[in-house]
């Protein structure tokens, strides 16, 4: 779905809360595959038994790249993705467990780079099927300005 949202539309406190998804075995491999990173803790289900964590542990990067995709239902034409900020991974992601992902808006601000845009920082917090915050994040968008500075 696309939909026009300037900068000036965007209001600070409004959220939105995704579908969910369940993490499998499956992404682990594939994201083992993707990026490299075969550390036992996700890979190694005896190894794991003798951890605190009791089983396999899902990729940080994983819960945060599925998180941030459950997001991605609404194309903004006027907006584009900057980056993101303070991301924290709060508490484990297992195999089985079901995730889904709340937006915040919680900041609007100024670009100094670029007059006739600001930037709309949205919290992303992935939360796990017992309702607990297992990735935060800030995500920063550089967002069109419906009414564009005179250029003097």
């Amino acid at each position: 779905m696309e939909q026009t949202i300037y900068f000036e539309d965007y209001q600070i406190g409004s959220s939105r809360m995704t579908s969910g998804r369940t993490i499998t075995e499956t992404d682990f491999v594939v994201h083992a595959g993707h990026t490299g990173d075969f550390f036992p803790h996700h890979m190694d289900a005896e190894f794991m038994k003798t951890t605190p964590f009791g089983q396999r542990i899902a990729h940080g990067t994983l819960v945060f790249s599925v998180g941030v995709g459950l997001t991605a239902s609404v194309i903004n034409p006027v907006a584009f993705s900057y980056g993101y900020d303070r991301l924290r991974f709060i508490k484990p992601v297992f195999i089985g467990d079901t995730i889904k992902t709340r937006t915040t808006i919680s900041a609007k601000e100024d670009d100094p780079k670029r007059p006739g845009s600001g930037r709309v920082i949205e919290r992303c917090e992935v939360i796990n099927q017992h309702g607990d915050v297992v990735l935060a994040a800030d995500h920063i968008y550089i967002v069109e300005r419906r009414d564009k500075p005179k250029r003097g």
